[in-house]
């Protein structure tokens, strides 16, 4: 039976957060543990010649639904507003950041811009009576367009 040599020095394995900025005003609009569909897709499309030839060409950008699960919001923050807006046929397509940061909030890794976003579901609503914060099961927004920024 084999023995193991080396035992991991990071331990406990560190957490990372995705928090969400939904008005780019700096705040806290939610804090994620999973986030997914940070997706840059182009369509392609099929160019055929005259002589049997054929060629692929870049098309327009493929639609964003970015998914982000098992989070918190504070007591104040416009998602639900938001969410309640879309669903009035009120589209108030917002410019967002995702930014992964540690467990902490104080080192930033990566932030993805996002434009034109606007809510499509919000699911699993849990609401703490006591600190007024609530918790998400899943938000999804679609986005037209996402540019990445490494810090």
């Amino acid at each position: 039976m084999a023995t193991i040599e080396y035992v991991n020095t990071d331990y406990p394995i560190p957490a990372y957060r995705f928090v969400l900025d939904i008005d780019g005003d700096g705040k806290t609009d939610g804090t994620f543990t999973s986030v997914s569909g940070l997706d840059l897709g182009i369509e392609t499309i099929e160019y055929k010649d005259g002589n049997g030839n054929a060629f692929k060409l870049p098309g327009q950008r493929q639609t964003l639904a970015i998914t982000l699960r098992r989070g918190t919001i504070p007591k104040d923050s416009p998602l639900f507003a938001w969410l309640y807006t879309v669903s009035e046929n009120k589209v108030d397509k917002k410019d967002c950041t995702i930014t992964l940061t540690d467990e902490t909030g104080a080192t930033k890794f990566t932030t993805w811009n996002i434009t034109d976003a606007f809510p499509i579901k919000l699911s699993g609503q849990n609401l703490d009576n006591a600190t007024g914060e609530g918790g998400i099961d899943e938000v999804v927004l679609t986005a037209d367009k996402l540019t990445v920024t490494f810090h």
